[in-house]
């Protein structure tokens, strides 16, 4: 046993109007219902979306409410300008200077400068004054002339004031005691050793 829907009644003339104003039926089937469908879907949708639109406006407009309220009930600030008198002139604002002390850093300890324990190869030196007493030791001569070393007891440069003398052609060494005068010439430098 096959259920057959029942058509739709025909309608009356063509371009009459069929149920709820719409235009007759063009085509196959049954388009009655889908118009109708449509319709009701339509519906739905259109009140739910005022229903919406209801709700989030009641609730907004509530907070709205609460904020004018409690905006026209605080105090609002008064801002008032100086009035500042406009013939005068502008006189410049005086200068502060301020005096800071700086202290002066500790110094680093140094050595004490004393005698020199090297010296150039050429000159007279006093012992204990310009340079230290000890040993020193030269690399030898300048140039091809050689090196003169003399120890002396003053600087008058009077040969008897000679305590010891040398001529070098290559390295050598001399001892100098306090208060001797050394003269040195055509030398390489001299450097202590002991």
């Amino acid at each position: 046993m096959t259920f057959q829907h029942p058509s739709p009644p025909p309608y009356p003339h063509p371009g009459s109007q069929g149920p709820f104003g719409l235009g007759a039926p063009t085509g196959p089937g049954q388009p009655g219902r889908d118009s109708r469908r449509w319709l009701k879907y339509g519906a739905v949708a259109l009140v739910s979306l005022f229903i919406g639109v209801g709700i989030g406006n009641s609730g907004s407009a509530a907070d709205t409410g609460k904020k004018t309220a409690g905006a026209k009930a605080a105090p609002r600030p008064t801002v008032t300008a100086p009035r500042t008198p406009q013939a005068a002139a502008a006189e410049p604002a005086p200068t502060v200077t301020r005096t800071v002390t700086a202290k002066p850093k500790k110094p680093k300890k140094t050595k004490a400068p004393g005698p020199a324990t090297s010296f150039s190869g050429e000159g007279e030196y006093l012992v204990g004054d310009d340079i230290a007493a000890g040993t020193y030791k030269t690399s030898g001569p300048e140039s091809e002339f050689g090196c003169y070393w003399e120890r002396a007891k003053d600087a008058s440069g009077e040969f008897g004031s000679i305590i010891a003398n040398n001529n070098l052609n290559g390295p050598g060494r001399v001892t100098l005691n306090r208060g001797e005068y050394f003269k040195t010439n055509r030398c390489e430098e001299w450097k202590k050793v002991g």
